[in-house]
């Protein structure tokens, strides 16, 4: 069966955690009642730590330094901020194949290929969720750093939550937690500013769509929720 097109929002302005998070849930649950499409909308939040279902609270590093959420989303501890570029993926896997490790690996997909546009390699990592860029020097120690950040929740077969790609964020801030509970010396973070990319949060929109389209099927642009 052909997929209608996912619906495509930006939000301009910097959007409050707790506002989104109702928006996504509001969202999912019309889409289950068919009373809505499927959504990605693309957003920057105020700086802020998230917790998902598996964060150990000692990897709360400096838990004064900004707002701490809860989350129902899978994964650890994260952090979202200026220069960050969410994307909350709202598809239905009803009709996309009932396989959430299957959207894992499609998403990763569409992050390697906007990345791609850019002439980065984002890789893989079975035992790491998330796309990764390998920064080790020729004949070097192994250095591996994350530069874009996945957490998805499923209810009733509808995903919500998504991805994090680092384009231009204080990558400091990520020192109050332990990221994605990684302590391996080996792995860091970084984002396409921090590999030399001169790129603009409109260059990475533009690269995350023109992928998306690839892996998932063709959108239309409409207005944020919020």
């Amino acid at each position: 069966m052909a997929q209608n097109p996912v619906e495509w929002a930006v939000s301009a302005a910097p959007v409050d955690y707790e506002t989104a998070v109702a928006a996504m849930e509001a969202r999912v649950e019309a889409i289950h009642r068919g009373e809505a499409g499927e959504l990605v909308w693309l957003l920057e939040h105020p700086a802020l730590y998230t917790a998902g279902t598996s964060a150990d609270a000692s990897d709360l590093r400096e838990p004064e330094r900004f707002p701490v959420h809860r989350t129902g989303r899978g994964g650890e501890f994260t952090y979202h901020g200026p220069g960050q570029r969410v994307a909350y993926v709202m598809l239905d896997l009803r009709t996309r194949g009932r396989d959430a490790r299957k959207l894992v690996n499609n998403l990763e997909s569409w992050i390697i290929g906007a990345l791609d546009r850019f002439n980065v390699k984002g890789e893989r990592r079975c035992d790491r969720v998330g796309v990764w860029v390998d920064r080790t020097e020729h004949g070097g120690q192994t250095r591996e750093d994350k530069i874009a950040a996945i957490g998805i929740r499923l209810r009733r077969w509808i995903s919500f939550h998504g991805i994090a790609l680092n384009v231009e964020p204080d990558l400091s801030h990520f020192a109050g937690i332990v990221p994605c509970g990684i302590t391996d010396p080996r792995y860091g973070v970084t984002s396409l500013a921090g590999l030399g990319l001169p790129v603009t949060m409109e260059d990475a929109d533009y690269a995350l769509k023109s992928a998306f389209t690839d892996v998932f099927g063709a959108v239309s642009e409409i207005e944020p929720p919020v």
